[in-house]
């Protein structure tokens, strides 16, 4: 089993839009993606409650059955859409992928 946790700081405005709305349609973007993706077992994504420093607005946790999954997770049409937002509205991105 894959873990695929990925942090974003959003842009403050972007597509026409303030982080705070950016956050709430990337989250039902990605959260979207349940039950779509081959290999995608669990997806949930968070929004910030409490401003820390340093500080991530959005944070994606997901669990992917394989590493071949995951690079199919990585380049399906579905996700693709979601990405072509995100890299609009973000503009800091941590990953880290690791099995279990």
């Amino acid at each position: 089993m894959i873990k695929h946790i990925v942090m974003w700081k959003l842009k403050d405005n972007a597509e026409g839009a303030e982080a705070s709305a950016n956050a709430v349609k990337m989250k039902e973007m990605l959260e979207g993606l349940r039950g779509r993706i081959p290999g995608l077992v669990n997806i949930e994504v968070g929004i910030e409650m409490v401003e820390s420093v340093p500080e991530c607005d959005v944070v994606l946790y997901s669990e992917i059955e394989t590493r071949e999954a995951l690079e199919a997770y990585q380049i399906h049409p579905e996700h693709q859409a979601c990405v072509a937002f995100i890299k609009n509205v973000v503009s800091e991105r941590r990953v880290v992928d690791y099995e279990i």
